[in-house]
């Protein structure tokens, strides 16, 4: 039968042996054919070569973890004092300082400038100012070049000129160009100097470098050339330390170069170049910290605060700061934040050195930057978690309270002074005040001198009066 058939054949198929795919030619050949890629896809060929290329990657990456047997080396020690590659070192680095001085413009060549510019521009009709359109610029250039040398080419560049104001003729004043060059090369020799007292060439200062350059400045500085030899020390302690202050936020001991050249401390220092030609107050000299008045203010200070005479002032001694108007728990915090302990004495002890009070001082009159604030919120942070809360303002107004009433003042409500400068900050999240919110709102040192000083609370309650009373002098 054709069933019976059927099934006998595919019975008898079953019972057959199957060569194995070895033995087969034609299987081998498409092995090969396989293997070496030529029968494969674009798409296919990639992928293959990818598995090769991250394979051999991973290898190399196991063979070089064999070899190291160690976490991989970040940091290289620096030459040791005296060995060969130091030595090659300061030697690079003073050639390389030495050729950036000699490509700098000195006094002279600053002067010849000057009269190259007032003599090649034009007088403005309507004001009276000297400019000069580009085509005096190129010309002023070539001039300067031939009297002076190529190294004041870089200053007559197209992008130099497109920096400055223009009038609708497209002409410049010559002053504030010129006030631009001397900038540039008193900010260059500057840094050159910086670099050369900058012993292990990392772009920081540390504190006795930073004294050792406004050592060299005091003779330059007309306003400090009078300075007692017997002084001297004690005026770069107290003027490196605003440095620190502004350019070292992270007391690290080490401020950047870049941030020393580009703070306000820098020009404030500069200032002090210019003689004064009319007499002066104590009041305006002590405006600026690196006078030699507001040095010597400090300094007595200091000395006067410092009962026991041991180079320290304890909490009880830095009460007496500015006629006692500063609160315990201010006093207290400020110990607790920015004094080391056992600094001084024995066991647990705290007492405030000399730098700490400089920063103690600097905070106070600084109240209004980003750092004198950052200082006192720390102090002001009671349970150091960022932010200030009813209850914490609440128990820093409660010392100011207590003296504003000692003081014979009217009775006033802590709530509504809380209220008061909720209003003013304006935070963010309603119920906490960070240090962000102080810096934003523009009134942060007003707020922080109404919690941690009496005086400070007295200026902000009788403000319109202040105001009046500066306003009529200035009427008169």
């Amino acid at each position: 039968m054709y069933s019976g058939s059927s099934d006998g054949e595919s019975h008898e198929a079953t019972q057959r042996k199957i060569p194995p795919a070895s033995s087969m030619p034609w299987a081998r050949n498409l092995r090969r054919f396989i293997g070496s890629g030529t029968g494969l896809g674009s798409e296919a060929l990639m992928e293959l070569e990818t598995k090769r290329i991250l394979l051999d990657i991973f290898k190399e990456k196991q063979q070089k973890s064999a070899e190291a047997g160690t976490i991989p080396s970040f940091y290289k020690k620096k030459p040791e004092e005296g060995s060969i590659s130091h030595r090659v070192q300061r030697l690079a680095k003073y050639r390389f300082l030495k050729k950036q001085s000699d490509l700098l413009l000195n006094a002279d060549d600053l002067d010849a400038m000057w009269v190259c510019l007032r003599e090649n521009c034009v007088i403005d009709d309507g004001t009276g100012a000297e400019k000069m359109n580009y085509e005096d610029f190129c010309h002023i250039a070539s001039v300067c070049t031939e009297q002076i040398g190529p190294k004041c080419r870089r200053f007559f560049s197209p992008s130099n000129f497109m920096k400055f104001e223009k009038d609708e003729s497209g002409r410049i004043a010559i002053l504030p160009f010129y006030l631009y060059v001397m900038r540039t090369v008193s900010l260059t020799q500057a840094r050159i100097d910086m670099s050369e007292l900058d012993e292990d060439s990392d772009g920081f200062l540390q504190s006795h470098e930073m004294e050792a350059y406004i050592r060299g400045l005091i003779p330059n500085l007309a306003q400090l050339r009078d300075m007692p030899s017997a002084f001297v020390q004690m005026y770069c302690r107290i003027a490196a330390q605003k440095f620190f202050f502004f350019c070292d936020p992270h007391r690290r001991g080490k401020a950047c170069i870049k941030k020393v050249l580009l703070s306000n401390c820098l020009q404030e220092l500069m200032e002090l170049h210019q003689e004064s030609e009319e007499e002066v107050t104590d009041t305006e000299q002590a405006e600026n910290w690196f006078s030699l008045t507001s040095a010597q203010r400090i300094c007595d200070m200091f000395l006067a605060l410092d009962k026991d005479m041991n180079g320290t002032l304890s909490k009880q001694e830095l009460r007496e700061y500015a006629d006692g108007t500063l609160t315990e728990i201010f006093i207290e915090r400020v110990f607790d934040e920015h004094v080391r302990r056992g600094k001084s004495g024995g066991g647990s002890a705290r007492e405030m050195d000399f730098e700490s009070f400089l920063d103690f001082v600097l905070a106070l009159e600084n109240k209004d930057t980003p750092e004198g604030l950052t200082y006192l919120f720390r102090c002001l942070d009671l349970q150091g978690r960022g932010y200030l809360t009813t209850a914490d303002i609440h128990s820093l107004f409660r010392d100011v309270h207590q003296k504003w009433i000692e003081g014979g003042n009217y009775e006033l409500c802590i709530e509504d002074v809380r209220d008061e400068i909720w209003d003013m900050v304006k935070p963010a999240d309603p119920l906490r005040i960070t240090s962000a919110d102080l810096l934003s709102c523009k009134q942060g040192g007003t707020v922080a001198s109404m919690l941690i000083d009496v005086r400070g609370f007295w200026a902000h309650d009788n403000r319109e009066n202040l105001l009046q009373e500066e306003e009529e002098p200035e009427e008169e």
